[in-house]
Protein backbone atom coordinates (compact mmCIF):
# COMPACT_ATOMS: atom_id res chain seq x y z
CA UNK A 1 0.00 0.00 0.00
CA UNK A 2 1.47 3.56 -1.29
CA UNK A 3 -0.21 6.81 0.20
CA UNK A 4 -0.59 10.25 -3.14
CA UNK A 5 2.44 11.84 -3.66
CA UNK A 6 2.23 14.99 -1.15
CA UNK A 7 3.23 18.55 -2.80
CA UNK A 8 5.86 19.79 -0.77
CA UNK A 9 6.59 22.53 -3.40
CA UNK A 10 3.34 24.05 -1.96
CA UNK A 11 4.42 24.45 1.42
CA UNK A 12 6.97 27.00 0.83
CA UNK A 13 4.21 29.01 -1.86
CA UNK A 14 2.61 31.55 0.94
CA UNK A 15 0.04 32.00 -2.25
CA UNK A 16 -0.65 28.68 -2.53
CA UNK A 17 -1.06 27.59 0.94
CA UNK A 18 -3.90 30.71 1.38
CA UNK A 19 -5.22 29.61 -1.78
CA UNK A 20 -5.65 25.80 -0.36
CA UNK A 21 -6.60 27.22 3.13
CA UNK A 22 -9.77 28.84 2.29
CA UNK A 23 -11.19 28.35 5.84
CA UNK A 24 -7.57 29.93 7.23
CA UNK A 25 -6.96 27.47 9.54
CA UNK A 26 -3.70 28.30 9.65
CA UNK A 27 -4.77 32.10 10.96
CA UNK A 28 -6.83 30.25 13.39
CA UNK A 29 -4.23 28.23 14.95
CA UNK A 30 -1.74 31.51 15.22
CA UNK A 31 -4.55 32.90 17.92
CA UNK A 32 -3.06 30.88 20.26
CA UNK A 33 -1.19 33.59 22.42
CA UNK A 34 -4.29 36.42 21.71
CA UNK A 35 -6.43 33.27 22.96
CA UNK A 36 -4.41 33.15 26.28
CA UNK A 37 -4.59 36.62 27.07
CA UNK A 38 -7.99 37.34 26.33
CA UNK A 39 -9.04 34.22 28.30
CA UNK A 40 -7.58 35.46 31.16
CA UNK A 41 -8.91 39.04 30.73
CA UNK A 42 -13.09 37.08 30.42
CA UNK A 43 -11.94 34.33 33.20
CA UNK A 44 -11.17 37.70 35.44
CA UNK A 45 -14.37 39.46 34.45
CA UNK A 46 -16.81 36.52 35.16
CA UNK A 47 -15.13 36.15 38.62
CA UNK A 48 -13.25 33.04 38.78
CA UNK A 49 -12.08 33.27 41.68
CA UNK A 50 -15.57 32.66 43.26
CA UNK A 51 -14.82 28.84 42.40
CA UNK A 52 -12.79 29.09 45.92
CA UNK A 53 -16.15 29.89 47.97
CA UNK A 54 -16.65 26.70 49.86
CA UNK A 55 -13.23 25.46 49.89
CA UNK A 56 -11.11 22.88 47.89
CA UNK A 57 -13.43 20.17 46.32
CA UNK A 58 -12.99 16.82 47.16
CA UNK A 59 -12.22 16.17 43.58
CA UNK A 60 -12.69 18.07 40.35
CA UNK A 61 -14.22 16.15 36.97
CA UNK A 62 -14.21 18.13 33.41
CA UNK A 63 -16.33 17.42 31.29
CA UNK A 64 -16.34 18.00 27.26
CA UNK A 65 -15.77 16.59 24.39
CA UNK A 66 -13.25 16.68 20.94
CA UNK A 67 -11.31 19.94 21.13
CA UNK A 68 -13.27 21.31 24.07
CA UNK A 69 -13.04 18.02 25.93
CA UNK A 70 -8.87 18.73 26.04
CA UNK A 71 -9.05 21.17 28.53
CA UNK A 72 -9.49 18.48 31.20
CA UNK A 73 -6.05 16.54 30.50
CA UNK A 74 -4.51 20.12 30.34
CA UNK A 75 -5.99 21.07 34.22
CA UNK A 76 -4.37 17.15 35.07
CA UNK A 77 -0.91 18.02 33.41
CA UNK A 78 -0.53 21.53 34.35
CA UNK A 79 -1.72 20.73 38.27
CA UNK A 80 0.39 16.93 38.13
CA UNK A 81 0.77 14.04 39.90
CA UNK A 82 1.44 15.78 43.36
CA UNK A 83 -2.18 17.44 43.08
CA UNK A 84 -3.93 16.82 46.28
CA UNK A 85 -7.23 16.39 44.49
CA UNK A 86 -7.82 13.82 41.77
CA UNK A 87 -8.91 15.23 38.50
CA UNK A 88 -10.97 12.98 36.28
CA UNK A 89 -11.73 13.82 32.84
CA UNK A 90 -15.33 12.98 31.56
CA UNK A 91 -16.03 12.49 27.74
CA UNK A 92 -19.82 11.73 27.45
CA UNK A 93 -23.58 12.47 28.55
CA UNK A 94 -22.97 11.04 31.98
CA UNK A 95 -20.87 11.36 34.76
CA UNK A 96 -19.80 8.73 37.77
CA UNK A 97 -21.67 7.45 39.76
CA UNK A 98 -19.30 8.79 43.09
CA UNK A 99 -20.12 12.34 41.91
CA UNK A 100 -21.80 15.10 44.22
CA UNK A 101 -21.82 17.87 46.07
CA UNK A 102 -18.32 17.91 47.38
CA UNK A 103 -17.16 17.97 44.00
CA UNK A 104 -16.41 20.50 41.49
CA UNK A 105 -17.86 19.84 37.97
CA UNK A 106 -15.83 22.31 35.25
CA UNK A 107 -17.93 21.78 32.01
CA UNK A 108 -16.04 22.96 28.55
CA UNK A 109 -18.07 23.48 25.11
CA UNK A 110 -16.99 25.90 23.03
CA UNK A 111 -20.18 26.12 21.05
CA UNK A 112 -22.13 25.40 24.66
CA UNK A 113 -24.45 23.29 22.19
CA UNK A 114 -22.53 20.04 22.51
CA UNK A 115 -25.14 17.16 23.33
CA UNK A 116 -22.68 15.01 25.78
CA UNK A 117 -21.72 17.87 27.38
CA UNK A 118 -24.83 19.51 28.08
CA UNK A 119 -25.94 16.35 29.41
CA UNK A 120 -23.06 15.96 32.07
CA UNK A 121 -23.90 20.18 33.02
CA UNK A 122 -27.54 18.90 33.71
CA UNK A 123 -26.31 15.70 35.69
CA UNK A 124 -24.32 17.81 37.33
CA UNK A 125 -26.68 20.55 38.14
CA UNK A 126 -29.14 17.72 39.80
CA UNK A 127 -26.67 16.08 41.66
CA UNK A 128 -25.87 19.35 43.27
CA UNK A 129 -22.09 19.99 42.47
CA UNK A 130 -20.34 23.01 42.46
CA UNK A 131 -20.38 24.33 39.12
CA UNK A 132 -18.27 26.09 36.18
CA UNK A 133 -19.31 25.90 32.77
CA UNK A 134 -17.03 27.58 29.78
CA UNK A 135 -18.26 28.17 26.41
CA UNK A 136 -20.36 30.75 23.94
CA UNK A 137 -22.27 33.41 25.54
CA UNK A 138 -25.86 33.03 24.81
CA UNK A 139 -25.73 29.34 24.15
CA UNK A 140 -27.88 26.52 25.68
CA UNK A 141 -25.05 25.85 28.17
CA UNK A 142 -24.83 29.52 29.61
CA UNK A 143 -28.27 29.38 30.14
CA UNK A 144 -28.13 26.03 32.20
CA UNK A 145 -25.59 27.89 34.22
CA UNK A 146 -27.93 30.98 35.09
CA UNK A 147 -30.55 28.18 35.98
CA UNK A 148 -28.53 26.19 38.26
CA UNK A 149 -26.58 29.24 39.64
CA UNK A 150 -23.45 28.27 38.48
CA UNK A 151 -20.23 30.23 37.52
CA UNK A 152 -19.80 31.02 33.69
CA UNK A 153 -16.92 31.91 32.12
CA UNK A 154 -17.47 33.21 28.26
CA UNK A 155 -15.18 32.06 25.64
CA UNK A 156 -13.41 33.87 22.75
CA UNK A 157 -14.52 33.97 19.51
CA UNK A 158 -13.27 31.28 17.21
CA UNK A 159 -14.40 29.74 14.15
CA UNK A 160 -13.01 26.16 15.16
CA UNK A 161 -13.32 24.75 18.13
CA UNK A 162 -9.77 22.62 17.30
CA UNK A 163 -7.87 25.81 17.13
CA UNK A 164 -9.72 27.31 20.03
CA UNK A 165 -7.88 25.23 23.02
CA UNK A 166 -6.17 28.05 24.94
CA UNK A 167 -9.48 29.80 25.44
CA UNK A 168 -11.14 26.85 26.43
CA UNK A 169 -8.60 25.49 28.75
CA UNK A 170 -7.51 28.89 30.62
CA UNK A 171 -10.48 29.20 32.87
CA UNK A 172 -10.30 25.85 34.14
CA UNK A 173 -6.26 26.66 34.97
CA UNK A 174 -6.97 29.69 36.92
CA UNK A 175 -10.22 27.87 39.11
CA UNK A 176 -7.55 25.64 39.87
CA UNK A 177 -5.14 28.32 40.33
CA UNK A 178 -7.79 29.95 43.02
CA UNK A 179 -8.17 26.74 44.84
CA UNK A 180 -4.62 26.49 45.24
CA UNK A 181 -4.06 23.43 43.37
CA UNK A 182 -2.37 25.11 40.44
CA UNK A 183 0.61 27.63 40.34
CA UNK A 184 -0.42 29.72 36.76
CA UNK A 185 0.40 33.56 37.74
CA UNK A 186 -0.05 36.35 35.45
CA UNK A 187 3.52 36.32 34.57
CA UNK A 188 3.22 32.52 33.85
CA UNK A 189 0.07 32.87 31.15
CA UNK A 190 2.50 35.55 29.73
CA UNK A 191 5.56 33.45 28.65
CA UNK A 192 2.95 31.30 27.67
CA UNK A 193 1.74 33.53 25.21
CA UNK A 194 5.04 34.78 24.42
CA UNK A 195 6.06 31.22 23.67
CA UNK A 196 3.01 30.89 21.35
CA UNK A 197 3.71 33.89 19.62
CA UNK A 198 7.52 32.69 18.83
CA UNK A 199 6.00 29.39 17.90
CA UNK A 200 3.48 31.42 15.55
CA UNK A 201 6.47 33.40 14.14
CA UNK A 202 8.39 30.37 13.34
CA UNK A 203 5.39 28.91 11.76
CA UNK A 204 4.46 31.17 9.87
CA UNK A 205 3.78 30.67 6.43
CA UNK A 206 6.09 32.88 4.62
CA UNK A 207 9.04 30.67 6.34
CA UNK A 208 10.35 27.73 4.36
CA UNK A 209 10.37 24.12 5.11
CA UNK A 210 14.05 24.10 6.29
CA UNK A 211 13.81 26.78 9.21
CA UNK A 212 9.79 26.08 9.90
CA UNK A 213 9.67 23.11 12.52
CA UNK A 214 5.77 23.00 11.55
CA UNK A 215 6.62 22.57 8.10
CA UNK A 216 9.45 20.09 8.85
CA UNK A 217 7.61 18.01 10.64
CA UNK A 218 4.93 17.27 8.08
CA UNK A 219 7.37 16.39 5.46
CA UNK A 220 8.95 13.82 7.76
CA UNK A 221 5.38 12.67 8.98
CA UNK A 222 3.74 12.10 5.24
CA UNK A 223 3.64 8.72 3.85
CA UNK A 224 3.91 7.55 7.16
CA UNK A 225 1.96 5.72 9.93
CA UNK A 226 3.13 7.75 12.63
CA UNK A 227 3.35 6.88 16.15
CA UNK A 228 3.65 9.37 18.71
CA UNK A 229 5.02 8.82 22.16
CA UNK A 230 5.12 11.42 24.76
CA UNK A 231 7.53 10.72 27.44
CA UNK A 232 5.42 12.13 30.70
CA UNK A 233 2.02 13.09 31.40
CA UNK A 234 2.41 16.20 30.08
CA UNK A 235 3.81 15.49 27.09
CA UNK A 236 1.60 12.24 26.70
CA UNK A 237 -1.29 14.84 26.01
CA UNK A 238 0.76 16.57 23.54
CA UNK A 239 0.36 13.05 21.38
CA UNK A 240 -3.03 12.60 21.85
CA UNK A 241 -3.55 16.05 20.82
CA UNK A 242 -1.50 15.23 17.61
CA UNK A 243 -3.35 12.07 16.71
CA UNK A 244 -6.23 14.14 17.25
CA UNK A 245 -5.44 16.97 14.81
CA UNK A 246 -3.91 14.80 12.13
CA UNK A 247 -6.76 13.21 11.92
CA UNK A 248 -9.14 16.05 11.91
CA UNK A 249 -6.86 18.40 10.33
CA UNK A 250 -5.56 16.17 7.45
CA UNK A 251 -7.74 13.30 8.02
CA UNK A 252 -4.51 11.16 8.39
CA UNK A 253 -4.80 8.33 11.02
CA UNK A 254 -2.00 7.97 13.90
CA UNK A 255 -1.37 6.22 16.81
CA UNK A 256 -0.31 8.17 20.20
CA UNK A 257 0.54 6.50 22.97
CA UNK A 258 3.10 7.30 26.55
CA UNK A 259 5.69 5.88 28.03
CA UNK A 260 6.12 3.60 29.63
CA UNK A 261 3.00 2.20 28.95
CA UNK A 262 3.57 1.86 24.90
CA UNK A 263 6.68 0.31 25.68
CA UNK A 264 4.23 -2.71 27.22
CA UNK A 265 1.38 -2.24 24.10
CA UNK A 266 2.73 -0.61 21.25
CA UNK A 267 6.91 -1.42 20.89
CA UNK A 268 6.01 -4.92 18.93
CA UNK A 269 4.99 -2.94 16.25
CA UNK A 270 8.75 -2.22 15.19
CA UNK A 271 8.74 -5.90 14.10
CA UNK A 272 5.24 -6.07 12.03
CA UNK A 273 4.26 -5.53 8.28
CA UNK A 274 4.91 -1.49 8.64
CA UNK A 275 8.09 -1.74 9.97
CA UNK A 276 10.89 -1.61 7.11
CA UNK A 277 11.97 -4.77 5.41
CA UNK A 278 14.19 -7.22 7.67
CA UNK A 279 17.99 -6.31 7.17
CA UNK A 280 16.92 -2.17 6.64
CA UNK A 281 17.96 0.98 8.32
CA UNK A 282 16.17 3.89 8.91
CA UNK A 283 15.94 6.05 6.02
CA UNK A 284 17.52 3.19 3.37
CA UNK A 285 16.48 4.18 0.26
CA UNK A 286 17.45 2.61 -3.75
CA UNK A 287 17.58 6.19 -5.56
CA UNK A 288 17.42 4.25 -9.06
CA UNK A 289 14.76 1.99 -8.81
CA UNK A 290 11.27 2.59 -10.54
CA UNK A 291 8.78 4.02 -8.04
CA UNK A 292 5.96 4.20 -10.82
CA UNK A 293 6.08 0.31 -11.01
CA UNK A 294 7.44 -0.08 -7.41
CA UNK A 295 5.88 2.74 -5.68
CA UNK A 296 7.11 3.07 -2.11
CA UNK A 297 5.28 1.27 0.93
CA UNK A 298 3.67 2.74 3.94
CA UNK A 299 5.90 2.47 6.85
CA UNK A 300 5.53 3.35 10.52
CA UNK A 301 7.55 6.74 11.97
CA UNK A 302 8.19 7.05 15.73
CA UNK A 303 7.53 10.64 16.93
CA UNK A 304 8.95 11.16 20.36
CA UNK A 305 7.72 14.01 22.27
CA UNK A 306 10.22 14.67 24.46
CA UNK A 307 9.56 16.73 28.41
CA UNK A 308 12.49 18.11 30.01
CA UNK A 309 10.99 16.96 33.38
CA UNK A 310 10.98 12.80 32.73
CA UNK A 311 11.51 9.77 35.34
CA UNK A 312 14.84 8.68 34.81
CA UNK A 313 13.88 5.26 34.08
CA UNK A 314 12.01 6.74 31.03
CA UNK A 315 14.87 8.72 29.64
CA UNK A 316 16.73 5.12 29.45
CA UNK A 317 13.37 4.15 27.89
CA UNK A 318 13.02 6.66 25.44
CA UNK A 319 16.37 6.31 24.19
CA UNK A 320 16.34 3.03 23.83
CA UNK A 321 13.06 2.89 22.05
CA UNK A 322 14.85 5.32 19.85
CA UNK A 323 17.71 2.85 19.06
CA UNK A 324 15.10 -0.12 18.91
CA UNK A 325 13.50 1.52 15.78
CA UNK A 326 16.18 2.69 14.17
CA UNK A 327 17.82 -0.81 14.04
CA UNK A 328 14.25 -1.91 12.57
CA UNK A 329 14.49 0.57 9.53
CA UNK A 330 11.66 3.10 11.76
CA UNK A 331 12.34 6.26 10.98
CA UNK A 332 12.41 8.53 14.50
CA UNK A 333 11.52 12.51 14.78
CA UNK A 334 11.88 13.76 18.15
CA UNK A 335 10.46 16.99 19.28
CA UNK A 336 11.74 18.64 22.53
CA UNK A 337 9.91 20.84 25.17
CA UNK A 338 11.33 24.22 25.81
CA UNK A 339 10.73 26.26 29.00
CA UNK A 340 10.68 25.62 32.94
CA UNK A 341 7.13 25.87 33.81
CA UNK A 342 4.83 23.10 32.15
CA UNK A 343 2.60 25.51 30.70
CA UNK A 344 5.17 26.88 28.45
CA UNK A 345 6.23 23.53 27.58
CA UNK A 346 3.06 21.99 26.62
CA UNK A 347 2.14 25.27 24.93
CA UNK A 348 5.28 25.42 22.72
CA UNK A 349 4.88 21.82 22.25
CA UNK A 350 1.25 21.85 20.89
CA UNK A 351 1.61 25.07 18.93
CA UNK A 352 4.13 22.79 16.89
CA UNK A 353 1.80 19.93 16.59
CA UNK A 354 -0.97 22.26 15.45
CA UNK A 355 0.66 23.68 13.00
CA UNK A 356 1.93 20.16 11.29
CA UNK A 357 -0.94 18.60 10.94
CA UNK A 358 -1.87 21.87 9.09
CA UNK A 359 0.52 21.73 7.00
CA UNK A 360 0.63 18.23 6.41
CA UNK A 361 -3.44 18.66 5.41
CA UNK A 362 -2.61 21.32 2.80
CA UNK A 363 0.58 19.13 1.57
CA UNK A 364 -2.05 16.22 0.74
CA UNK A 365 -4.38 18.46 -1.01
CA UNK A 366 -6.93 17.94 2.17
CA UNK A 367 -8.85 21.29 3.23
CA UNK A 368 -8.12 21.31 6.87
CA UNK A 369 -11.41 23.08 7.90
CA UNK A 370 -14.32 20.86 6.61
CA UNK A 371 -15.67 17.90 9.02
CA UNK A 372 -17.72 16.29 6.54
CA UNK A 373 -17.90 12.90 8.25
CA UNK A 374 -18.26 14.50 11.79
CA UNK A 375 -21.52 16.28 10.16
CA UNK A 376 -22.58 13.13 8.32
CA UNK A 377 -22.38 11.43 11.63
CA UNK A 378 -24.64 14.04 13.59
CA UNK A 379 -27.57 13.86 11.07
CA UNK A 380 -27.40 10.11 10.88
CA UNK A 381 -27.94 9.74 14.97
CA UNK A 382 -30.12 12.92 14.94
Amino acid sequence: MSLPEPDYGLLDDPEALAEADPGEMLRHVASAAAQVREAQLLATEAGIDRIAQGGRPRAIVVAGMGGSGIAGEVLAAICGLGCPVPITTVHGYRLPGWVGAADLVIVVSRSGATEETLGAAADAARRGCRLLCVGAGGSPLAELAVQSGALFVPVPPAAQTRAALWGLSIPPLLAAGALGLANVPPEVLERTAERLEEMSHLCRPASESFVNPGKQTAVEIAGSIPMIWGTSPLTGVVAGRFAAQLAINAKYPAISGELPEANHSQVMTFDGVFAAPAGATAGEDDFFRDRVDEPEATRLRLVMIRDTKEHPQVTRRREASAELAADRGVPVTELAARGEHPLERLAGLIAHADYASVYLALALGADPTPVPAIQELKVRIS
